[in-house]
């Protein structure tokens, strides 16, 4: 799938956009949604069909969107978590049972919150002890609302009661119940997309980083959750950025066979200047090779993202 013209990157973005928005909307006022279970159905639909029409694609509207997107955190977050269970669920082998609980519940983990959520993305400082309270408890309390409307997926349910529980990391992968299976990884995608989110108290870390400090903290166990998610993602996703040893900076833009050498798009030189047109590079071909990932927040030049698109 090829991105030809302007008008094409903005239909393709707004196409994810408007199911991020739409997802915002039933999270922030599940009580009011009739057909609440069916709306997240629809939503998970409407996400595999834009993310397997061109992963790639995807995987790189969907990070410059959480970089820039008008839409509040929580439903930002909802949506990268929902897209990463699913790419990892496919590199995992679960049943289509199993992976559809996953989204499901990665979509609304953090329904209890939302509004909290979004307010702590635009706070500078720690939260107090009520906030403190809320977190603790809304894994419990989104499970307890999401009953209340009418979702009877047990393993939806018992998902996002369970993914701030670290006791699931016990056990192989595969010899665990399915609801440890799929809480193990709804807590561990959980995390690395909020590390790689920015927010008004912390920039937000790289895509590298991020999953670095997720397999340091991690055992034998959840490593297996980890090693699932960069081989879906790859070390470097694309739409993340990162600094060449040549010192110019590009933009990744399709993962490769290799994890940790994607192709990249070059948009700034050496010198600082945007280089127009970008170039492509593979850089599992060899020189420049990536020398380090960065977070969205140290390009501040507006770059020309359809331009960049073209090129692959």
């Amino acid at each position: 799938m090829t991105v030809e013209n302007e008008n094409e990157y903005e239909d393709l973005l707004s196409l994810w956009s408007d199911l991020e928005s739409g997802l915002g909307i039933i999270l922030g006022s599940p009580g009011s949604i009739q057909e609440f279970e069916q709306r997240v159905w629809q939503y998970d639909r409407w996400m595999r069909d834009l993310i397997r029409q061109d992963p790639d694609l995807g995987l790189y509207l969907l990070f410059q969107l959480a970089a820039n997107s008008p839409v509040g955190y929580s439903a930002s977050h909802s949506l990268i978590c929902a897209v990463l269970c699913d790419l990892t669920a496919g590199e995992l082998g679960l049943s289509k049972a199993e992976r559809d609980s996953l989204v499901h519940a990665a979509m609304t983990m953090n329904m209890s919150m939302t509004t909290l959520q979004d307010q702590l993305a635009e706070q500078a400082d720690k939260p107090s002890a009520i906030q403190q309270d809320d977190i603790a408890g809304h894994p419990a309390n989104s499970a307890m609302m999401l009953t209340n409307i009418g979702v009877s997926d047990h393993l939806w349910l018992d998902a996002v009661r369970l993914h701030h529980d670290e006791t699931t990391d016990k056990g192989e992968l595969r010899a665990v119940s399915p609801v440890i299976r799929l809480a193990r990884i709804l807590r561990i995608v959980d995390r690395y997309a909020a590390m790689i989110s920015p927010r008004r108290s912390r920039e937000g870390r790289s895509a590298t980083d991020s999953m670095r400090a997720i397999i340091a903290r991690s055992s034998e166990q959840t490593d297996e959750v980890g090693r699932a998610l960069i081989r879906a993602v790859g070390l470097c996703p694309p739409g993340t950025y990162v600094r060449l040893d040549s010192d110019e900076l590009a933009v990744v833009v399709r993962r490769s066979d290799q994890l940790n050498l994607p192709q990249v798009a070059i948009v700034i030189g050496e010198e600082g200047a945007l280089m127009s047109p970008p170039r492509l590079h593979q850089t599992a071909r060899g020189s420049p090779s990536i020398r380090t990932a960065l977070p969205a927040s140290a390009v501040r030049e507006h770059l020309n993202h359809h331009q960049v698109l073209r090129l692959t």
